[in-house]
């Protein structure tokens, strides 16, 4: 497939063109090689049915947001790329529309008017005469499509927050953070209580046993303490990293055997549940399965290990709510190849083996190179949420969004090897104020999702980031961050 952009409407510097690909009409991502050949680009994969691109495309005031096109066939002449971007949005709001209109939402009125502008401009970029009047339309179209889109969502998650609420006298979810690689000083209790009712407790293989044999329990201890004389719910894990440097590294003498590689995992998640039962009732048994291949393992080793380690789990302990957590969930891992399972497929898989699996965790981190994925609107997170609640199966979702002191600090930090976010994909940079805005209009769409029972952030403090940095909630100096206070304000809604 081919997209032409008109020279005259051609962004400048335009380098996440890379990260496109081609996906089917029901979501799944093809292996897609993509070129840019002058003005147009060249989007090619084995298979040739009809498909839609899925592209970074810059809107002012959105950043570079990951849009989608319509489901489009194959045909020698390219597509004009603005328009189909346009066209596949506005289907997707009038689409989302009909849905909670049937559902009992009450569109309001200014959101009816702002589509009927986008689709009129929309028209008129489809019927101009030349290429660079329509891609101009089709931007300015696309442009009111996500103001609108924007506005659709805020209002649904209000009208269900008030419904829900008005059932509900607790929170509808559990609401956490995970508290990093330390012990919890004594003073982050305030406000960290004010903010969540719930934490992860770091218990990683890599860590707890860095040398074969050698268990270490003192952090994971001091983090349950910490917890329990807070009351915080706890949710411990992962047990086990499925990423690339995410299990010990002494494992990987055993990577060619996998009988025995199987022994020593299911021997760790074994120790791990039996030590703290009656402590940890929730247990992220495994991280990133789906993007995985620690030590080489394949997916379908991967499979294979996990059905074999959640059954060790539950057997240990028959009340222990077990949850496996999936990394970039609409699957954009697919499209460079080295994958044949989708996010669903694993879940599906690990469903089927019949394995206690209670839920699953949908990791996802805006807009980070490494294991992150593209920021995208709030339609796009609202249909994700809805096409993984079709599993019938109680949701984590785990977030991360760096937030800096300033967009100087960002270009200050863009060329160390610690920092690894996409430059220029948010509409106002990675800043404090933009990560404290996001949580604001993320968590609400979260808690209007009844399939979602718990919304944690990945880490607390940037001094505990050893991955994700500056997506803490407290700087390094301890003071915080504008996104703790929205945390705090969306608790203190349930209480």
């Amino acid at each position: 497939m081919r997209f032409e952009i008109h020279p005259s409407v051609f962004p400048q510097g335009w380098t996440e063109y890379e990260d496109a690909y081609l996906s089917s009409f029901d979501g799944r991502v093809f292996e897609t090689h993509v070129e840019l050949e002058g003005h147009v680009l060249c989007c090619r994969r084995r298979v040739s049915e009809s498909a839609r691109l899925n592209v970074p495309w810059p809107v002012p005031g959105f950043g570079h947001p990951m849009l989608a096109t319509a489901t489009l066939c194959e045909r020698d002449q390219p597509y004009l790329l603005p328009v189909e971007l346009a066209r596949g949005r506005i289907g997707q709001i009038r689409n989302q529309i009909a849905v909670w209109e049937r559902a009992g939402m009450t569109i309001p009125q200014s959101i009816r008017a702002g589509l009927e502008k986008s689709q009129r401009l929309f028209t008129q970029s489809v019927s101009a005469s030349d290429s660079a009047a329509a891609c101009r339309l089709a931007n300015e179209a696309l442009e009111q499509a996500l103001h609108v889109a924007k506005d659709l969502v805020v209002s649904y998650s209000e009208q269900r927050m008030a419904a829900r609420r008005s059932r509900l006298p607790r929170l509808p979810a559990s609401l956490g953070c995970g508290l990093g690689d330390q012990e919890p000083p004594s003073d982050w209790s305030p406000s960290f209580c004010k903010a969540f009712n719930a934490a992860i407790a770091s218990c990683q293989w890599r860590d707890v046993e860095k040398t074969e044999g050698d268990y270490n329990w003192h952090l994971v201890d001091s983090q349950l303490e910490w917890c329990e004389q807070n009351r915080l719910m706890v949710v411990g894990g992962p047990l086990l990293d499925f990423s690339s440097e995410g299990l010990p590294a002494w494992l990987g003498e055993w990577a060619e055997d996998f009988v025995n590689l199987q022994s020593f995992v299911s021997d760790f998640v074994e120790t791990a549940v039996s030590r703290y039962i009656g402590r940890v009732r929730t247990w992220e048994v495994a991280s990133r399965v789906n993007t995985g291949g620690a030590h080489g393992l394949s997916e379908e080793d991967c499979i294979t290990l996990l059905a074999r380690v959640l059954r060790v789990a539950q057997q240990v302990d028959e009340e222990a709510v077990l949850y496996v957590g999936l990394v970039q969930p609409w699957g954009e891992y697919l499209a460079r190849g080295g994958h044949r399972f989708t996010p669903l497929d694993f879940a599906d898989a690990l469903m089927r083996f019949g394995t206690g699996l209670a839920g699953i965790n949908l990791e996802i981190n805006v807009g980070y190179r490494n294991l992150g994925t593209p920021p995208r609107d709030l339609l796009d997170f609202s249909m994700l949420i809805d096409k993984w609640s079709a599993l019938e199966v109680p949701l984590h979702v785990t977030l991360s969004f760096p937030g800096l002191r300033s967009t100087d600090e960002s270009d200050n930090l863009q060329d160390t090897a610690e920092f690894d976010v996409e430059t220029n994909l948010w509409g106002n940079g990675w800043t404090e104020q933009a990560q404290a805005e996001w949580v604001d209009q993320i968590v609400p769409l979260l808690f209007a999702k009844q399939s979602v029972v718990g919304i944690f952030w990945t880490h607390y403090s940037d001094s505990t980031a050893r991955e994700f940095p500056r997506a803490g909630l407290i700087r390094d100096d301890g003071t915080p961050k504008p996104a703790l206070t929205c945390f705090a304000r969306h608790h203190s809604m349930w209480k």
